[in-house]
């Protein structure tokens, strides 16, 4: 019957939302473990961003990039993690005193939480995609977040939106999102990640040409795909 061709529309949809509930699922059972969770993410960024050009098989490619990626994921997840609990000790801590000085401390420690998690919006999609050590996959994160201040907002306003709700809502809410809700963040994400990425691929151009490639540093980002190879 036409209706179950893999040209229809409909059924296009259906597989590719199946897939997604799929790749949530896997992501949620592998990060479990919690010291995990940057290697499962870099994995569910980097299949996303296959199934959206429907390369490969999204399971395949989610064990495939968890594999090659867990030891430096793993390390970026850690740092990540350690710096945001220090942050979020900071602001807890300032917060509690009325003394002016101690407030403008608090405002400090938000002002690196900004830069903190915009950064991690970008980290695990650039580990996910490049060969780099932990310091440039970092530092390329902070200035993609920033380069691409359009992207970054858009996204903000959807981790914001999906915040909100879950705090504010029903318990479906919490269970759609637990269920399918991350899958499907990622995979939207997973379209600014390949436009941005595209541009440095294609055109070999490197983030920052006059701070980082004019003494003819070899390590950019337009490197080959790790997954790739």
């Amino acid at each position: 019957m036409r209706f179950f061709s893999y040209d229809n529309p409909v059924w296009r949809f259906l597989l590719r939302v199946g897939n997604i509930w799929i790749l949530n699922m896997i992501w949620l059972l592998v990060s479990l473990p919690v010291f995990t969770l940057g290697a499962s993410t870099t994995a569910l960024i980097y299949s996303c961003m296959k199934l959206q050009k429907d390369e490969g098989y999204p399971i395949a490619n989610f064990f495939h990039s968890f594999k090659d990626n867990f030891r430096q994921a793993t390390v970026i997840w850690l740092l990540y993690a350690a710096v945001g609990a220090l942050l979020a000790w900071g602001l807890i801590f300032w917060n509690q005193t009325d003394r002016t000085n101690l407030k403008i401390s608090w405002a400090l420690v938000l002002a690196l939480l900004i830069p903190w998690l915009l950064s991690l919006l970008y980290v695990f999609a650039v580990q996910s995609k490049f060969v780099n050590t932990v310091k440039n996959t970092i530092h390329y994160a902070v200035i993609l977040c920033v380069k691409h201040w359009k992207y970054t907002l858009q996204m903000v306003v959807v981790l914001a939106a999906v915040c909100y709700f879950n705090l504010t809502s029903v318990v479906l809410v919490n269970f759609i999102t637990l269920v399918i809700g991350v899958g499907l963040v990622v995979y939207l994400f997973s379209f600014y990640y390949a436009r941005i990425f595209d541009n440095y691929i294609k055109t070999e151009e490197p983030l920052t040409p006059e701070e980082q490639y004019a003494s003819g540093d070899s390590e950019e980002p337009a490197g080959r795909s790790e997954q790739d190879s």
